[in-house]
């Protein structure tokens, strides 16, 4: 058959797409017709591998040897609850429109029962062991879920990543080729998104192949090297957008579907936190012991080791077999069973799962694949348990952000009108000529200056002159901001915000606030101040607390000296001329020390922190000594911004784009991420 495109033979031109992009197929995507899905079994075998993949055996969908795609369970869906599993007809041909049954990929990597050694005894009181040499027999394994390739890894971290190898298995490992099938369907049960396993194939998973079933054929992927040798012996043809597209979007719509059950932000603390919780008791008083969840579980390893003698006894076998934390005499030992009841190995399952498996091997233990709830006899839902005893904390609110309005998203023109020295490297810049969009923001918030030759620069508004001029104070610390505090009297810059979230002063009415910075730290804090100036009568005592290294470093010295001699705040600032004077240059402490070594309690007190990251960390541990909860305690995040909109990456942490989202959070709202190296 000819090409209309080309006027080639189809064959000769898949040939020659193969043989001239060999290296390509590894990160492109290619197109198997479904009528040639026979083939990849035919490549198979001729490899010398045995098939395993799923098919439909005493009424559920199992891995087994299958010797063609006739025995794919074509049509075949499934639905799953707890407790409950039967088979479906689909309306389609699909071969892979299933999810996961009771048997998993573990069967093969670590089979239920496996030879370890042989011993003999010669009857003179000498024995021997032979070990046995691992069998390792060549399998492709067909239709691996993103889940069970999560829990494949899980188990080479438990097998391979030790001081010990697992031999046997290393052996079974490394002899398996591993062909994954995107979701494009989903069960009640499945909670991947909460484990982050799945619905999709992470690039690096562990597969050599990754398929994604369509209508009328499949979108694959090569993963590994040994996978693109496959896909260049197939019969495939690069796949077009429309086809590319649809496997992406049946993937997003899976995920849709399955949402995020189990909220797993600090379950393990919350988990290992609850040992004594009485419903351990309750659910222990359904479950009946059987150990199903366990064998369903694709990451589970607990085996024990059986003993096979002659009549004679003087020869034996050790077999590893399988076994369950959930069996009776599982925990026995000399003195008798140290997990005797039910809710003991109820617990031990549960907090090993989730919580204890983190410690050893620095992941979680489940990958979210719902077999221990489908399969419990009894339909308990681990998902539910998990819910009652660690019930999950609100998350976090993200800092909701005022829409910025469209005239402070572009760019105006503002005049220098003054300039003033601060310190050697830092200079105040009065600015004129603004609309009020640009001159109405908030403390705590900051705008984007930019010259025509010069990338913006992200700089914290340190005062509001309304109705149409700002001051910003800019430290020198590279070529943008050198070049703007360079420029000349009349000059012109480009102006774009104010933007982002600033500095909340509501939740300090009616108590006592501390301010902790130091360095040019005091600029953007330096309009809350105006603003408890402004309000005074509504907070109670206001605490002061800045840093500098040396006297000649310290910003708006004149206002600090006269806040100072007014009284308006309790200013603690070791360059200050009251501590100059009683104890020579320097005397005084630094900001953290003043804290420790303050008398002020903090229990009715709301914080608000600038300085680097180090630094705020150590103030907020140092008001933690005070009684200032973290929930009280307010920290700017300064991060590379390019467009200040929430657009362009640069500042991302964590879940946050620190422009949008802050610059200022409450620090219980940062959970982990603050002070995590490398967010």
């Amino acid at each position: 058959m000819l090409n209309q495109a080309t006027g080639r033979p189809e064959a000769e031109q898949r040939s020659a797409q193969r043989e001239g992009s060999s290296m390509s197929s590894m990160g492109g995507a290619w197109f198997l017709p479904r009528a040639e899905l026979q083939t990849l079994f035919d490549l198979l075998h001729a490899d010398g591998r045995k098939v395993i993949g799923p098919t439909v055996v005493g009424g559920a969908i199992v891995c087994e040897e299958i010797a063609s795609a006739e025995e794919l369970p074509r049509g075949v869906g499934d639905e799953q609850a707890p407790g409950k599993y039967r088979l479906t007809r689909r309306q389609d041909e699909r071969v892979f429109g299933h999810v996961v049954g009771p048997t998993s990929w573990k069967r093969y990597t670590y089979p239920p029962r496996v030879p370890m050694s042989r011993a003999r005894d010669d009857g003179r009181a000498v024995v021997t062991f032979q070990p046995v040499a691992p069998e390792a027999p060549k399998l492709a394994f067909l239709g691996v879920r993103a889940c069970e390739l999560a829990a494949l890894a899980i188990q080479d971290r438990v097998f391979l990543g030790g001081p010990y190898i697992e031999t046997d298995f290393q052996q079974r490992r490394k002899s398996a080729l591993v062909i994954a099938v995107q979701c494009t369907t989903s069960a009640s049960t499945c909670f991947c998104t909460s484990m982050d396993s799945g619905p999709g194939i992470k690039a690096g998973a562990g597969h050599d192949l990754a398929l994604t079933e369509l209508d009328d054929g499949f979108v694959l992927e090569a993963g590994t090297p040994a996978g693109a040798d496959l896909l260049g012996r197939l019969p495939v043809s690069a796949a077009n957008m429309e086809q590319s597209v649809a496997a992406v979007q049946a993937v997003a719509a899976t995920r849709a579907r399955i949402g995020q059950p189990l909220q797993t932000a600090g379950l393990r603390d919350r988990l290992l936190a609850q040992m004594e919780h009485p419903r351990w008791a309750e659910v222990a008083n359904r479950c009946i012991s059987c150990g199903n969840c366990t064998l369903a579980c694709p990451t589970c390893f607990c085996t024990s080791v059986e003993r096979a003698t002659d009549l004679a006894g003087s020869e034996a076998v050790n077999e590893r077999v399988w076994d369950s934390c959930f069996s009776p005499g599982f925990a026995k030992v000399a003195g008798g069973d140290f997990r005797s009841q039910p809710k003991h190995r109820y617990r031990q399952w549960l907090t090993h799962k989730f919580a204890s498996w983190w410690d050893q091997f620095g992941s979680s233990g489940c990958t979210g694949c719902g077999r221990c709830i489908t399969f419990c006899p009894v339909g308990i839902d681990v998902r539910e348990e998990l819910r009652v005893i660690a019930p999950a904390q609100p998350r976090p609110d993200v800092p909701k952000f005022e829409p910025i309005a469209d005239d402070r998203q572009a760019y105006a023109t503002a005049r220098i009108v003054a300039k003033q020295a601060e310190t050697h490297d830092t200079t105040t810049l009065t600015l004129a000529g603004l609309d009020a969009a640009h001159t109405d923001g908030g403390p705590g918030q900051f705008v984007m200056v930019a010259l025509p030759n010069h990338p913006a620069a992200a700089i914290s508004v340190s005062r509001y002159l309304k109705p149409g001029g700002l001051l910003l104070t800019i430290r020198a610390a590279g070529p943008a901001t050198k070049a703007i505090v360079e420029l000349p009297l009349g000059a012109t810059v480009g102006i774009r915000g104010p933007v982002g979230i600033g500095w909340p002063h509501e939740p300090a009415y009616g108590k006592d606030v501390v301010v902790v910075t130091g360095g040019t730290g005091l600029a953007p804090l330096r309009p809350l101040l105006d603003r408890f100036l402004a309000e005074r009568s509504k907070f109670g005592a206001i605490r002061l607390l800045y840093g500098a290294r040396t006297a000649g470093d310290m910003l708006f010295t004149d206002e600090l000296e006269r806040w100072d001699k007014d009284g308006v705040f309790e200013v603690t600032c070791r360059w200050l001329s009251r501590h100059r004077a009683a104890g020579g240059a320097g005397a005084g402490r630094s900001t953290v020390s003043a804290i420790h070594h303050a008398s002020w309690d903090g229990g009715n007190t709301i914080a608000y922190v600038c300085g680097p990251e180090r630094m705020m960390e150590a103030t907020t541990i140092a008001l933690a000594g005070r009684g200032v909860t973290r929930d009280r305690v307010y920290v700017t995040l300064e991060r590379h911004m390019e467009c200040g909109l929430g657009f362009c990456g640069h500042c991302q942490m964590g879940r946050f784009f620190i422009c949008r989202d802050g610059p200022v959070f409450r620090l219980s709202d940062l959970g982990d991420v603050f002070g995590r190296e490398g967010v």
